[in-house]
């Protein structure tokens, strides 16, 4: 995350009364709201501009996926980045029909990503690697480079210090579907600010507010 992004989240976490979050599972987990009844709430932390709200880089399904249910805090900036001028709050179903949007635009490319790597073979593997018997790890590491670690690299190993033909065929197909797959998100697709007019608005009592917009929200869905 950019230091500047960073700042940001940091200034909405204190300004509403939120912490962040902590433990396994919450690494997609911008911030969290704890309710007085236990709950916790996850949100997404977002920033806009006069036109728009910025998302993320090679917006994909994994997105799509981690901010299905999430509650999202949009807040609105000054020109010099130091202060929240207003915040937009959101549930997950306000967010769902931009969601729904782009999975389907990104749907096509991602079942070619999915068939295509099937339809590879061994004739395949020779022309991007050379014909062997026998590849190395130092082969594996060429064709999926750090995509494996190293624990992944020896588990793979199905024969005795490196990889059959069959086995480098599927790291090979591993391979494509990764990069079909890069190829198949968006680079930081906006919302448009007309898709979230309605919404509501917090310029005061910000940490009070949201906890009362989420009660309500959370009462009604």
């Amino acid at each position: 995350m950019a230091v500047q992004d960073d700042k940001r989240e940091l200034a909405q976490i204190e300004l509403f009364g939120l912490s962040k979050p902590e433990g396994e599972g919450r690494s997609g987990v911008d911030a969290v709201l704890s309710l007085e009844d236990g709950r916790e709430i996850l949100f997404e932390l977002k920033s806009m501009t006069d036109r728009s709200v910025t998302t993320a880089r090679d917006f994909g399904y994994d997105h799509i996926n981690k901010w299905r249910n999430k509650h999202f805090l949009i807040s609105k900036f000054s020109k010099s980045g130091a202060a929240i001028e207003y915040t937009i709050y959101g549930g997950p179903s306000q967010m769902e029909p931009w969601l729904k949007q782009k999975e389907r635009y990104i749907e096509p490319d991602y079942k070619i990503s999915s068939l295509a790597p099937n339809r590879l073979t061994l004739e395949d593997l020779f022309a991007v690697v050379g014909k062997k018997d026998f590849y190395t790890m130092q082969d594996a590491k060429a064709l999926q480079k750090q995509q494996y670690g190293q624990s992944d690299y020896e588990r793979l190993m199905d024969v005795d210090g490196g990889y059959s033909q069959i086995q480098m065929l599927s790291i090979l197909k591993d391979r494509c579907e990764y990069v079909l797959r890069r190829g198949s998100t968006l680079n930081n697709p906006h919302i448009p600010k007309k898709f979230i007019e309605g919404w509501d608005k917090i310029t005061a009592n910000h940490a009070q507010e949201l906890r009362r917009l989420v009660s309500a929200y959370l009462s009604n869905a």
